[in-house]
C-alpha cells in the first residue's frame, strides 16, 4: 500500500483490520498444513477432512494473532512512526487502531486457537498438546516482553520451526498417528521461504533496527551475507522436496527454481528501501508456489 492510499484508510475501518491483518503473509499458515496433510495421502493415510479444516483455522489464527500483537507492540515503542517507516503502514502507528484493540483481537483469536486445538490434542495427544503450547506462548513473546524475540537473531530460526518443521509435522502425526524423516524434511522445506520472508522485511529495516538497538539476524549478518542466506532459503528447498517425492516426477518441485531467481536479483540490485515490500509478498506466493508443485509432484506420482 503506497502512502496516498495509506491516507485514505478510515479509522476503526474494516480495511484498517484487513491490513492489520497482514493478509498477505497468511498462506504461510496454511501451506505447510496443507503440505503434512498431502503427505499423509501419499503415505496412505486416511485423511480426516475437519481434522484438516480445525487445523488449518488454528494455524491461520495463530499468524493472524501474531501479526496483531507485532503491530501493537512496535506501535507502541514507536518503531513504526511514520514517515521514517519503509515498511506498509501499521494500523497503531498510523493512528487507525488503538494497540489495546489490536491486543484484545489476537487474544481472542488465540482463544479461538484454543479452542481448534481441543478436538486435535484429542486426536494427537500429549506432541499436538505441546506444539500448541509453544505456539500459543510464542505468538505474544515475539513481539512483547524485556527481550521480545522479534528483536534478536533467532526470528528466522523460530519461523522455519513453527510454521515449517513443527506446522507440517503436527499436521502429519494428526493424520497419520506417527512422524516420519519426510515429515521433517518437508517441514525444513516448506519453512524456509517463510523465513525468506521475514529477513527480507529485517533487511528492509536493519538500519531502523540498528539504531533501536535491535540485533535481529539481518543486523547481525550484515547486507551482503543476509542476501547469500536469502538465496539459500530459496534455493535449497526445491532440492530437498525432490527427495521425498517417488518416482518420475520428482523433478517438478524444481519448477520453482526459475521463478525463484527474480527476487534474488530484486534483493540485491535494489536498493534498500519501501520498493522491498514488494519483494515481501513475492517471496510469500514463491511458497505458495513451491506448495502446488510439490502437489503436483504427489498427485502424478500416486497409481492409478
Amino acid at each position: 500500500m503506497g502512502k496516498a492510499t495509506a491516507r485514505q484508510v478510515v479509522p476503526g475501518s474494516a480495511l484498517a483490520w484487513l491490513l492489520a491483518l497482514r493478509p498477505r503473509t497468511l498462506t504461510l499458515g496454511v501451506v505447510p498444513v496443507l503440505a503434512g496433510n498431502g503427505l499423509a495421502l501419499v503415505d496412505g493415510r486416511a485423511v480426516d477432512p475437519a481434522i484438516l479444516l480445525l487445523t488449518v483455522a488454528a494455524s491461520l489464527c495463530i499468524v493472524a494473532a501474531t501479526n496483531l500483537f507485532n503491530d501493537a507492540a512496535d506501535g507502541e515503542r514507536g518503531l513504526d512512526a511514520p514517515p521514517q517507516r519503509l515498511g506498509p503502514p501499521r494500523a497503531t502507528a498510523s493512528g487507525w487502531l488503538p494497540a489495546r484493540q489490536l491486543r484484545r483481537a489476537a487474544g481472542g483469536l488465540l482463544a479461538l486457537a484454543l479452542a481448534c486445538g481441543f478436538p486435535l490434542v484429542a486426536r494427537g495427544g500429549w506432541p499436538i498438546l505441546l506444539i500448541g503450547l509453544a505456539a500459543l506462548l510464542a505468538s505474544p513473546a515475539y513481539s512483547f516482553g524485556r527481550a521480545p524475540l522479534s528483536a534478536g537473531p533467532a526470528g528466522e530460526a523460530l519461523v522455519i520451526l513453527f510454521f515449517g518443521v513443527l506446522a507440517v509435522g503436527g499436521s502429519y502425526h494428526l493424520q497419520a498417528g506417527t512422524l516420519t524423516a519426510d515429515a521433517l524434511l518437508c517441514g525444513l522445506a516448506i519453512g524456509m521461504p517463510a523465513a525468506a520472508v521475514l529477513l527480507v522485511n529485517n533487511y528492509r529495516d536493519q538500519a531502523a533496527d540498528r539504531q533501536a538497538g535491535r540485533r535481529t539476524l539481518a543486523v547481525v549478518l550484515g547486507a551482503r551475507r543476509t542476501q547469500r542466506l536469502y538465496a539459500l532459503l530459496l534455493l535449497l528447498p526445491p532440492a530437498l522436496l525432490a527427495a521425498i517425492v517417488d518416482g518420475g516426477w520428482r523433478w517438478l518441485p524444481l519448477l520453482a527454481w526459475p521463478p525463484a531467481l527474480r527476487p534474488l536479483r530484486r534483493l540485491q540490485c535494489w536498493p534498500v528501501s519501501s520498493s522491498l515490500n514488494r519483494l515481501l509478498a513475492a517471496t510469500a506466493r514463491w511458497q505458495l508456489l513451491l506448495g502446488l508443485l510439490l502437489g503436483l509432484a504427489w498427485y502424478l506420482q500416486a497409481p492409478d
